[in-house]
């Protein structure tokens, strides 16, 4: 079949065409001009209708005997536009093979109306990845965060396993801040009670921040039994428009008061932490190991954050609208997925697509720098590397081979810990090229963060 193909770029250098001229929509965008011969098409379509009739059982005609004109008004449409698929899809693929383009996205086939009488001009838009040239990062400053685990972290993390595991006591005195209160409320907006606005014994922790400022404020001081009413003003920005900046009425009546009681780091407490003879030695150096793994998860998270900002500050990059579209989906799902797990009814809350425009334009411009970075210095991850990062994590189990043995049994299973294995990688090679700077994190500003 007789086809034509010519490239059509954003280029000055690009070859003449109906289209030549008109702007792209992007640095990425190239468009391929197709051109089918009409002749050669209706041959084509001959040859899949003769195939299509050899088989072919229709009622009232032997198998093999259906008319030709019979088969071309009832598939001959679509015979011709899978012909027509085929061809352009044939010819757009030795136009990419030819010109070396690497395509991003699926191109778009747009008709054009060439006025001609013997072949059909169409013209295929698409994005190409970009070109990245690996920038030198020699004059690049890093400070990389470090954290020496002893008896003092371990101390704030049982203290921090008992806070966890408090209880509290009925006492007969004024609430202050740190104890847990049960109330009646009821708010009222011009005499009127509000949406939202009453709740009956119900409790929360002073000083947690539950409640607003002025609010616990108010309840500070109320001993079991006492009522009182005060006014209070709703933040501007509260995120109910009907009440932001508005002041209101509360009545309230304090039920209970009850007084934080931290359990005693005895064996009971280390039984309760998993430790089945209530060894407090054993407690101590379980509770340091695990530190010690999450100390240098959040530590790794700190620094290579610090990488990968760097990295997309010296490689700047246009990215495919394609990839970004693609990206938005994957937040999206994501974003429904941790929203239906937290027990939220997705459809009732729209997703809009500029919340993750931003994100997704970082994650697929940040991809293709790491990609080049890997492709140009082999830094694919290796199994043995891999193996230990999977032995590292299932540490944090009680039966660490059980969880080994789960994830080797699918190696599809191990996608997680190979990127992450990639990454480290790239960290590395990072560091090891740029000057880098110790700086001590205190441990509580670490532990803040998230991992």
């Amino acid at each position: 079949m007789e086809t034509n193909a010519a490239n059509t770029d954003t280029d000055a250098s690009a070859p003449t065409s109906p289209d030549a001229g008109v702007p792209a929509a992007s640095a990425l965008e190239r468009r391929v001009d197709l051109s089918v011969a009409i002749a050669d098409l209706d041959k084509e379509v001959d040859q899949r209708l003769k195939r299509l009739g050899k088989n072919m059982k229709m009622p009232g005609f032997r198998p093999g005997k259906v008319p030709t004109h019979i088969i071309r008004q009832q598939y001959g449409d679509q015979a011709r536009q899978e012909a027509l698929s085929e061809t352009l899809g044939n010819q757009l693929s030795e136009a990419v093979t030819t010109q070396k383009l690497r395509v991003a996205g699926s191109p778009k086939i747009e008709a054009k109306d060439s006025g001609s009488t013997t072949h059909i001009e169409f013209a295929a838009v698409f994005e190409v990845f970009p070109e990245i040239k690996l920038n030198d990062l020699a004059n690049l400053e890093l400070e990389r965060p470090v954290l020496e685990v002893g008896p003092a972290e371990v101390d704030g993390t049982i203290e921090i396993l008992r806070k966890q595991r408090v209880r509290y006591e009925p006492v007969d005195r004024a609430a202050a801040n740190g104890d847990r209160v049960s109330i009646d409320f009821l708010g009222k907006k011009d005499g009127v009670p509000f949406q939202g606005g009453q709740g009956q014994d119900y409790q929360f922790v002073l000083g947690e921040g539950k409640m607003l400022p002025d609010f616990e404020k108010a309840v500070i001081g109320s001993s079991p039994g006492e009522s009182k009413s005060f006014e209070m003003t709703f933040p501007a920005e509260y995120f109910s428009k009907e009440l932001a900046g508005q002041t209101v009425t509360f009545d309230i009546t304090a039920k209970e008061v009850g007084e934080a009681v931290l359990p005693e780091v005895d064996a009971d407490f280390a039984k309760a932490l998993g430790v089945a003879d209530g060894d407090l030695v054993k407690m101590r150096a379980e509770i340091d190991a695990n530190l010690r793994r999450e100390v240098k998860k959040r530590l790794q998270t700190k620094i290579t954050g610090q990488v990968m900002d760097s990295l997309l500050a010296a490689h700047p990059v246009d990215v495919p609208g394609a990839l970004v579209d693609k990206e938005i989906e994957r937040l999206t799902q994501l974003a429904r997925q941790d929203m239906e797990q937290r027990g939220m009814k997705v459809k009732d809350v729209p997703m809009q697509r500029e919340w993750f425009v931003d994100q997704a334009t970082r994650r697929v411009g940040l991809g293709l720098v790491l990609a080049e970075i890997v492709k140009q210095h082999e830094l694919q991850a290796k199994p043995a590397q891999v193996r230990a990062m999977v032995e590292e994590a299932a540490q944090s189990y009680e039966h660490p081979e059980e969880v080994i043995r789960w994830y080797y049994a699918q190696p599809e299973r191990l996608g997680d810990f190979e990127s992450a294995a990639i990454e480290a990688n790239v960290v590395d090679w990072v560091l090891a090229g740029v000057k880098v700077s110790d700086k001590p994190v205190a441990f509580d500003e670490l532990m803040g963060q998230a991992s």
